[in-house]
């Protein structure tokens, strides 16, 4: 198990975000759980990307995602290093 300190709310809502594109309950979703195994197809993944922009205001780097090995932990971190790189932000990577 990877006990990877996050912050709560915004894990909570970027797997708010993912359950609702798959229709599973939240706590359903684990964080080592690919999208594939999801049963999130490639343009379904990139929907989800682009409502995880939208919800964040923040863009992904154009070749951040592979959808067959990444999963909904990667996704997370993902999401909390836009936001950390984000103009204006405390913590913003060079």
């Amino acid at each position: 198990m990877n006990a990877v300190p996050i912050d709560e709310p915004i894990r909570d809502r970027i797997v708010a975000v993912i359950a609702r594109q798959v229709n599973l309950e939240p706590a359903a979703l684990h964080p080592e759980a690919t999208l594939k195994s999801l049963g999130i197809a490639s343009l379904d993944a990139i929907e989800l990307i682009f409502d995880l922009e939208e919800h964040f205001d923040i863009t992904f780097p154009e070749d951040s995602a592979d959808f067959n090995t990444d999963t909904v932990q990667h996704l997370i971190d993902a999401v909390e290093q836009a936001l950390a790189n984000r103009p204006g932000e405390t913590g913003a990577a060079a």
